[in-house]
């Protein structure tokens, strides 16, 4: 029983991973949107879900970029990697920051923020969802230094530092915005670690698919309605619930992958275009539907939204493709610090 090819080469399964991702990030950020408007909906229900969801979404990403991390590091080597990160990360970071940056200070009247033009210049200190873009470098870089070889010994003792380092994070002094590695590394390191083992499960992917579902229920419930916790009190605990929901994640998408549907691959190949455009589009919604349309629903607000935080970003990466323009998702060729750095290695 093997998973199938997916956007680009990849496993399937990974996109299947990426598209639940995606789908989850776009929901907290356009819930959270619609509570913040003031608009009425059944908040503690609203908390519980929101709490659910941050506690693995971001984590789920980072373990999805560790996967193929060995991979990239043999076929492109330590500089060439780092550089293409650049090309990327760094490179989309500051682009889509300016850009969401300026359109909230000009959209500011009609939305619940109040963002000023000091805080989207200052990409020193990374604002709103691209954190995470800001976070993965970081945590590539460490990565790339970190792991010197690809023996078992190092994979599970990285995981272990980086397991202890996220437990007793608060002890921890961050220094630049070491803290996105603390909080995060641990679930970049789990995903390296389970390319080693990824092949053991294909042959049992249905009943790791159900235990991981059950394990789930369980950790989800116990965490929230059994201690009480929230997605915001971090330890032992919140590493647990976290782990466990990435790797029920996993098991379901490897199973799933067994016969793949390709608009659930295309979600998860376009999840980069809808992550950097998904706030425009769906808070675009929002002012549309309650200040022009008048509509106070909180499900009708947070279902419209959601759609338009997916599909309208897929529309603009399909007209990208269709019209041959690059250079909104990476580095175009001219500007790319990887095909510089090949470039003057080939004339040495």
């Amino acid at each position: 029983m093997t998973t199938r090819t997916g956007e680009g080469g990849r496993d399937a399964w990974v996109d299947y991973a990426k598209a639940i991702g995606i789908v989850l990030v776009v929901y907290g950020h356009v819930a959270r949107g619609v509570f913040n408007a003031g608009i009425p909906l059944d908040e503690p229900l609203y908390r519980l879900v929101d709490s659910i969801v941050y506690s693995f979404h971001m984590p789920l990403f980072f373990f999805l970029s560790g996967i193929f991390f060995f991979h990239s590091l043999r076929r492109r080597g330590r500089v060439a990697l780092a550089l293409n990160k650049v090309d990327t990360i760094v490179y989309p970071y500051i682009l889509w920051s300016l850009i969401q940056g300026l359109a909230e200070v000009w959209l500011s009247r009609y939305t619940t923020g109040s963002v000023t033009l000091t805080e989207v210049l200052s990409l020193w200190d990374p604002r709103a969802q691209f954190w995470f873009l800001y976070a993965l470098f970081l945590v590539f870089v460490t990565a790339i230094l970190v792991y010197r070889r690809e023996s078992g010994a190092l994979l599970f003792g990285v995981l272990v530092v980086s397991a202890l380092a996220y437990v007793f994070q608060a002890r921890i002094p961050s220094l630049m915005h070491s803290d996105y590695v603390v909080k995060n590394l641990v679930f970049f390191a789990l995903g390296v670690w389970f390319s080693s083992v990824r092949h053991r499960l294909a042959p049992w992917a249905g009943p790791w698919a159900a235990l991981g579902l059950v394990l789930f229920i369980a950790v989800q419930t116990g965490f929230h309605l059994g201690l009480g916790l929230t997605h915001e009190d971090k330890g032992v605990a919140s590493l647990l619930v976290a782990v466990v929901s990435i790797l029920a994640v996993a098991s379901l998408c490897i199973w799933l992958a067994r016969a793949p549907v390709r608009w659930v691959v295309a979600l998860g190949g376009a999840s980069m275009a809808i992550y950097v455009m998904h706030i425009l589009a769906g808070s675009g919604a929002r002012v549309l539907l309650s200040r022009f349309l008048g509509v106070q629903d909180a499900l009708t607000q947070i279902v419209l939204g959601c759609l338009a935080g997916i599909l309208l970003p897929m529309l603009a990466l399909w007209l990208m493709r269709r019209l041959g323009i690059s250079g909104l998702l990476s580095a175009p060729r001219w500007l790319s610090a990887e095909a510089l750095y090949r470039s003057v290695t080939r004339e040495r």
